[in-house]
């Protein structure tokens, strides 16, 4: 074989080599971005399980809460651990707004249902073994649809009971408010428009894990 033609065959091989790069890149792109609608998070925040109702940007998670109860005739104060509580706030634009005079308006076809959504946590120092440093990540299910531009809002579990019961956080039980663990909640939000196109959005809250002092109960 001539060095010639060697070389257009290999030159033939790369070029095969390349497209399939791209085409493969291109599908993963495309596979994230084909709706015609995406996801705003207009406000992420969360309470307390032992203070549901008080929801703010940042989250001071109690890793033991002590609850009265009546036990014998006789209130007593008994330990117990609650998860914590995510609500989040989301509206749906269109890519391709329009024009001033003829703004597009969302259809049937473009309304986005959230079905999944993932919670991980991550330090500022850099230490962020999972079990060992922060919380386990996790996947949990709901169902919500968002259609228009008018926001919806939902909750959702953003620390799950049994992450108080395991490494690291078990660890700061009855150590006060001097010992705690400062995070980074990353919530990612999984879904699909009518016509089957994923969508994904994420959002972030400061979580801050210690033996906190109890609320009134």
């Amino acid at each position: 074989m001539s060095s010639g033609r060697t070389a257009q065959l290999r030159m033939a091989v790369v070029m095969a080599l390349c497209a399939a790069a791209l085409t493969s890149c291109a599908g993963g792109a495309l596979g994230q971005g084909r709706s015609p609608g995406y996801i705003v998070i207009d406000a992420l925040t969360a309470a307390s399980g032992a203070d549901p109702t008080k929801f703010g940007g940042t989250l001071d998670s109690a890793v033991l809460t002590m609850v009265k109860q009546q036990v014998n005739g006789q209130q007593v104060s008994v330990p117990t651990v609650f998860g914590d509580l995510g609500q989040v706030a989301m509206h749906l634009n269109l890519k391709d707004v329009g024009s001033a005079a003829s703004p597009t308006a969302p259809t049937a076809n473009n309304e986005i249902t959230i079905n999944q959504y993932h919670v991980s946590y991550a330090r500022s120092d850099g230490l962020n073994t999972p079990g060992v440093d922060v919380p386990y990540a996790f996947d949990g299910a709901i169902t919500a649809t968002i259609s228009g531009s008018q926001a919806v809002t939902f909750s959702f579990d953003i620390v799950r009971v049994q992450a108080k019961e395991e490494a690291p956080l078990a660890a700061l039980r009855n150590g006060g408010g001097a010992h705690a663990i400062s995070t980074i909640a990353t919530v990612t939000f999984y879904g699909q428009d009518q016509t089957g196109h994923q969508v994904s959005v994420s959002g972030t809250i400061s979580v801050n894990f210690g033996d906190w002092a109890d609320p009134s109960r």
